[in-house]
């Protein structure tokens, strides 16, 4: 594996971006892009950028969103996305508290199996312990070894398996910081 950074994103990585984004559309991909916001829906980079932007601050956070940071997982050797990951402040509303917990992570589908999602996963556990957070809960749908390997490797221990709003099941675990 490469070395990784996790930044927040800019409009330096638009097209980037973007690239990452039609990647999951072109292969019709439908999962649903973990940790990338609204990304899937928006009508170009720079609407994500600014939604992304406005999650980071209490003032600005969209009534019934919560306040939450989301960085771009670069590649230090060539400056590429390999992945996006974001950590939520806390877990004040029903859906993350039940199934949807503090770190989503998603990696470029030309990227995977090269243990980014780990390295994005315990980089952003610093960024939790930096939020004072004592614990974090991830989750990840029953079928998806790959993810519930990540959590395993940074230490994630299992509490129970649940049903998301759509159905699907999904695993919870807690990592102490």
């Amino acid at each position: 594996m490469n070395v990784i950074r996790l930044i927040r994103p800019t409009a330096e990585y638009s097209n980037d971006i973007w690239a990452y984004r039609r990647e999951f559309l072109e292969n019709s991909i439908d999962e649903d892009m973990g940790g990338c916001g609204k990304l899937r829906e928006c009508s170009s980079a720079e609407e994500w950028l600014s939604q992304v932007e406005a999650l980071t601050n209490p003032e600005t956070c969209p009534e019934g969103m919560i306040t939450a940071d989301t960085y771009i997982a670069v590649r230090s050797c060539d400056n590429k996305i390999v992945g996006i990951t974001d950590i939520r402040h806390n877990l004040n509303t029903p859906v993350l508290k039940e199934w949807g917990g503090h770190i989503g992570y998603c990696v470029r589908p030309d990227e995977r199996r090269k243990d980014y999602a780990k390295e994005m996963l315990r980089l952003n556990l610093d960024n939790g312990r930096r939020l004072g957070l004592k614990r974090i809960m991830v989750s990840c749908n029953v079928n998806n070894i790959a993810s519930e390997r990540t959590i395993l490797a940074n230490g994630g221990v299992f509490e129970r398996e649940t049903e998301d709003g759509s159905g699907h099941r999904i695993k919870l675990y807690w990592i102490e910081l």
